[in-house]
């Protein structure tokens, strides 16, 4: 059986409209930073094309070496600014910084991620393949929820988030804003696109 995030992770699941709040366990990724419009700055784009090599090259080893074979997960983004307005009120995609990165399961070892990086080096280096880290990412008490439409469309629902139903349920944000992109914008309609959003959060300490 081929393992799927997508379906055997909790934290991979959310629904339009709901807000729900889970504990989101320690995840293995693959990660390159950046900063800049998404659309605009080509940091984005190599990010891309650096992340998705290593990603499959770590997939064919783990099939290959463990016979344990996996669904490359979807891409996911973390997303922060001075000031979090620039994300809803104030939109504003050059003020962004972000994070790309794809998951790797648990089981494949932190040794193949140094053989991976050097095979795709020798197939010829993305621009970017330095860059490139394995990190496990804490995120615990998280708010989550699914946005369908235009990533450009997002803004009302983290307002909704941000503002009424995180200090609502007696939460405040913490860390960062995080997406998961469960359509592919090259081969899905914008308003057929599907994307978690999701924002960990602690509880508000009583006065």
């Amino acid at each position: 059986m081929k393992a799927d995030p997508k379906k055997d992770l909790d934290s991979y699941q959310a629904r339009r409209g709901e807000f729900r709040v889970l504990d989101v366990p320690p995840l293995t990724y693959l990660m390159v930073d950046g900063q800049g419009d998404p659309n605009t700055a080509p940091e984005y784009a190599d990010a891309l094309a650096a992340l998705y090599p290593v990603a499959y090259t770590l997939k064919f080893a783990s099939k290959r070496e463990l016979d344990r074979d996996y669904v490359v997960p979807p891409l996911e983004a973390l997303w922060w600014s001075d000031d979090m307005a620039t994300f809803t009120t104030a939109r504003d995609k050059s003020r962004w910084s972000w994070t790309a990165m794809l998951m790797v399961p648990d089981w494949v070892p932190a040794a193949a991620y140094d053989e991976a990086l050097a095979q795709v080096a020798r197939k010829g280096a993305p621009a970017a393949l330095d860059e490139v880290r394995r990190e496990t990412l804490h995120e615990g008490r998280c708010v989550q929820t699914l946005h369908v439409g235009p990533y450009d469309d997002e803004a009302p629902v983290l307002a909704a988030m941000h503002d009424d139903f995180i200090p609502g349920a007696g939460l405040r944000m913490t860390g960062r804003h995080h997406e998961i992109y469960l359509g592919d914008p090259r081969r899905v309609a914008p308003e057929r696109l599907r994307t978690i959003l999701r924002q960990p959060v602690e509880p508000v300490e009583p006065v």
